[in-house]
């Protein structure tokens, strides 16, 4: 039980942390912070798995499968969504292909 009280003192710390965090970020540098924490959340996803290959409670189990959910789709989400920032800067087949007027 002491160690499930140290886990979620250590999740309402670190929440937060990355909400005074986050909260200073300026709006440029939310897309390649979206990025970096997709990367995080496959390391969560990489825990949450660990988590089940160790013997545990029932508890704990709950715990790791809302961990895995959540980190999947923060991962998925993040990931379509930075691909579709991305997209927006490309410059589309059609002015790469028109001549540049003027010159």
């Amino acid at each position: 039980m002491a160690d499930l009280l140290l886990m979620l003192g250590f999740f309402a710390f670190s929440f937060g942390v990355g909400y005074l965090i986050i909260s200073r970020i300026p709006q440029m540098l939310h897309t390649p912070l979206m990025s970096m924490t997709n990367a995080i959340s496959a390391v969560t996803l990489l825990g949450a798995l660990l988590l089940f290959a160790a013997p545990t409670t029932a508890v704990e189990k709950t715990l790791g499968a809302i961990a895995l959910l959540g980190a999947a789709f923060n991962m998925v989400g993040g990931f379509a969504i930075t691909d579709r920032m991305v997209r927006l800067f490309r410059k589309r087949e059609t002015e790469r292909a028109k001549p540049e007027e003027g010159r």
